[in-house]
């Protein structure tokens, strides 16, 4: 529950407030960008809600902040807002929402599928996201990118039988994980869905390919949107910074319209236009211009 005694400097005075719990996930800035500032070291209020729909979008942001860091609206009115989740994004991708500490705010995603339902990375389990969950369809597959974002995959998988599936170098954080890749050859898991490792933020990191088209990249790769463009950082890369940048050339073998991050902005662009993209940041990558988050 956030504390107004704690309130940051730079909130504009409202309902609306930032406390010094923030651990600057951007999370909030993700939901409500409107709303929602960045310091450079936590997330404050810039402006507060202006009509209907900045304030639904505030909300939101209140209820997916992995710290309960922000404060200032009505108990109703998050009950309400609440159902919004899993959030649309595009044809059957889904935003979980209810981000958790335990992935440091990381975002996860429901998508939906006729062979059955996957999760990529995991939300912070609660019994009404799923109840959500469970009127979709439930979820048949839980992909984890990394260690990093596993959070409350277990409770999911044991309330919905669920498969989960991990790299063995990032075996640890799901010892008892059903499914374990191994080496570093994609491997299609189902029609439509390649998983593609790419070492180097952690040592058995992996994204997923849905259908040529949505690249869910875990924290290995996402969208700058003060720069417009996409973008990798060495200071957050735990393993190997040169294998990331092989990592992150191999992907331009593939097509991919859409970047769905863990961290970070995601974005949808024409397919040729990403693939720019992924080679201007390969070469700032090996060049001196190392890309930051």
């Amino acid at each position: 529950m956030a504390n107004r005694a704690k309130s940051v400097r730079e909130n504009v005075l409202g309902e609306f407030f930032v406390d010094t719990t923030c651990i600057d996930c951007d999370t909030c800035r993700q939901l409500a960008p409107t709303v929602f500032g960045d310091s450079g070291e936590y997330s404050f209020v810039k402006h507060q809600p202006r009509d209907a729909a900045e304030r639904r979008e505030a909300v939101r942001a209140v209820l997916c902040c992995p710290t309960g860091s922000i404060g200032g609206q009505q108990k109703a009115e998050r009950e309400e807002v609440r159902r919004d989740f899993p959030l649309p994004i595009d044809g059957d991708v889904y935003y979980c929402g209810f981000n958790s500490a335990k992935s440091y705010g990381g975002n996860s995603y429901f998508l939906q599928r006729a062979g059955g339902n996957w999760f990529i990375d995991s939300p912070k389990y609660l019994d009404p996201l799923a109840g959500r969950i469970e009127a979709l369809g439930g979820v048949a597959r839980v992909f984890l990118t990394h260690r990093d974002d596993v959070a409350d995959a277990g409770k999911f998988a044991q309330r919905f039988g669920s498969e989960r599936i991990i790299h063995r170098l990032e075996l640890r954080a799901q010892p008892d994980a059903e499914r374990v890749l191994e080496g570093f050859e994609p491997q299609e898991l189902a029609p439509g869905i390649v998983a593609i490792p790419t070492p180097g933020h952690t040592a058995g990191h992996c994204v997923l390919l849905v259908d040529d088209c949505y690249l869910f990249t875990g924290d290995h790769l996402w969208w700058q949107p003060d720069e417009m463009r996409l973008g990798a950082s060495r200071d957050y890369c735990w393993d190997s910074w040169p294998q990331q940048i092989e990592s992150m050339e191999r992907l331009l073998d593939f097509r991919f319209e859409w970047v769905l991050p863990g961290h970070g902005q995601r974005v949808k662009l024409a397919a040729n236009r990403m693939k720019d993209q992924l080679s201007l940041l390969v070469r700032q990558m090996k060049g001196s211009a190392v890309p930051q988050s």
